[in-house]
């Protein structure tokens, strides 16, 4: 089975392919000819791995799915949450976007934050969400130069070791997006 995913991150893809083994193929934006920047307007995850599912279907008529994940810290009332692309700018630029987490937190003692992935499935025009998280704290400094985004600053609960110092296969198996890939491979199948 092909499934587009509607996403330019080809972090997201390589980590996406490598949960979904043989059994399914990931197309990616570039495979569908798709070079559109879809709008992200939404002011949940939920509505925007929605709006970006639907952008795809309605216009190619294939089988496909999108994300959209935060960062929630708790003692930012959830910030930055479906703003954590952009949470310093427009451009998201992570090393930005780390440095103000950092600067917010910085003499908080509580530090519990959840990374969350809302997955948007429309297959024969019927839509499906799925919804994965992982609960661990922000880091003082960052560490590690694995992986993407806010890895080298989120600590997952019940390890030593941030996410950017997890190999690609240790965090799949505890990440956000992986638990919500599990529950849309299970759908599939």
């Amino acid at each position: 089975m092909d499934l587009v995913f509607a996403t330019n991150n080809q972090h997201k893809l390589e980590e996406i392919q490598a949960l979904l083994g043989d059994t399914i193929k990931v197309l990616s934006l570039k495979d569908i000819n798709c070079t559109d920047d879809i709008p992200e307007t939404g002011t949940t995850l939920e509505a925007n791995a929605l709006q970006k599912s639907d952008y795809i279907y309605s216009r190619y008529k294939i089988s496909c799915f999108a994300d959209d994940t935060g960062l929630e810290i708790e003692a930012l009332d959830g910030e930055p949450g479906v703003y954590s692309a952009r949470y310093a700018g427009t451009d998201k630029d992570a090393e930005a976007n780390m440095q103000k987490v950092l600067e917010k937190l910085e003499g908080v003692k509580n530090r519990n934050a959840r990374f969350r992935t809302v997955i948007s499935l429309i297959m024969d025009g019927k839509e499906f969400q799925f919804e994965g998280y992982v609960d661990g704290e922000i880091l003082k400094e960052k560490s590690g130069s694995e992986g993407f985004g806010y890895d080298p600053i989120f600590k997952p609960e019940g390890f030593d070791v941030s996410f950017a110092e997890m190999d690609l296969e240790e965090k799949n198996k505890i990440s956000h997006r992986g638990r919500a890939v599990v529950k849309l491979i299970e759908f599939l199948r």
